[in-house]
């Protein structure tokens, strides 16, 4: 098990003591090998403090802990879907009764692909979604300076962390890097408004940095009140007309049936994002999915071949794979 601590820097000298605390109690911990009462102990500090703080800095991505050890059966269910779909990549986390921690476990996984993946000059495009901005610690801080990161889908009218914008911008700071955005809805009120919107420079812009980014990593969204999107009004107001239609979930905005094609629906003439199809041409794009609500839309998106890196949960793998389903 590798364990890195990372400190920031502050000239408060009381928020820097603190910070000078956090970083003892971690490496006694994470490194030392002390228990929470021998660090107290030490340190003069009550053992519930001492567990506050680790629990405050594996939360907040000051500590990174990597763990060597295989798990087979991840591993086997990694192989078996990179034969199935020809994946270049596919990272098999197990799997949590804690929503929050699920996203945050798989969202970490995705990040360590895009570490490995990016570097300077590159473009990165990102989706939203609490997955993509809670793993977003798991991404080491660097200074990227000729690269760029873009929103490769439109946005909400409202956000809670996780919208294009806020996980745009996110990124782009953790690497330094200037940002663009689709400063447009997500959904239009006609396709007509939309092809006329996209004729003004600065979207006209951006969508081309979308469609040449080197990464892309996303995730997508099923058809339950899980979904952000789901609970937008644009969406509530059609989903029965998209179950209808055959919609099983999304992935860019763009709504899919089983068959991982766009379903016949108004709103999907409406949308402002990259394409699924146009998604395929990205050289590296990370699918940032699980649970068990999202496997026939994860499965559907690997079936037609959008992206080419997964990272997923145990059981949504297991399901995904099962062919009786």
């Amino acid at each position: 098990m590798d364990t890195s601590i990372y400190t920031s820097s502050r000239t408060d000298p009381a928020e820097l003591e603190a910070q000078q605390i956090r970083a003892r109690v971690a490496w006694l911990y994470f490194v030392g090998g002390l228990t929470q009462q021998e660090i107290a102990d030490r340190l003069g500090l009550t053992r519930l403090r001492v567990n506050k703080t680790l629990g405050q800095v594996r939360s907040d991505g000051s500590v990174v802990v990597d763990i060597r050890l295989p798990l087979a059966s991840c591993a086997e269910l990694e192989q078996r879907l990179k034969e199935r779909f020809g994946l270049e990549e596919v990272s098999v986390v197990p799997s949590l009764e804690d929503e929050a921690e699920q996203q945050r476990v798989i969202g970490d996984a995705a990040c360590r692909m895009l570490d490995s993946l990016f570097t300077n000059g590159m473009g990165l495009g990102v989706g939203w979604g609490k997955t993509l901005s809670s793993g977003l610690r798991s991404l080491t801080p660097r200074s990227f300076s000729e690269s760029w990161v873009t929103s490769v889908m439109g946005g909400l009218t409202r956000g809670d962390g996780s919208s294009t914008f806020e996980v745009a911008t996110s990124y782009a700071r953790a690497i330094s890097a200037e940002c663009h955005y689709l400063t447009a809805p997500l959904y239009f009120p006609s396709a007509d408004s939309r092809e006329a919107l996209l004729s003004h420079h600065g979207i006209k812009e951006t969508m081309r940095r979308a469609r040449s980014v080197d990464v892309a990593l996303l995730s997508s969204g099923d058809m339950t009140t899980r979904s952000l999107l789901v609970r937008t009004p644009t969406i509530s107001q059609n989903l029965e007309s998209l179950k209808a239609a055959g919609a099983i979930g999304d992935l860019l905005g763009v709504f899919l049936g089983p068959d991982g094609m766009p379903v016949d629906h108004p709103l999907n003439e409406r949308v402002l994002s990259l394409t699924p199809t146009e998604l395929k041409s990205v050289p590296h794009s990370i699918l940032a999915s699980g649970g068990m609500y999202k496997v026939p839309i994860v499965r559907a998106i690997l079936s037609q071949g959008y992206v080419k890196r997964l990272a997923t949960d145990e059981n949504c793998a297991t399901a995904i794979l099962d062919t009786s389903a």
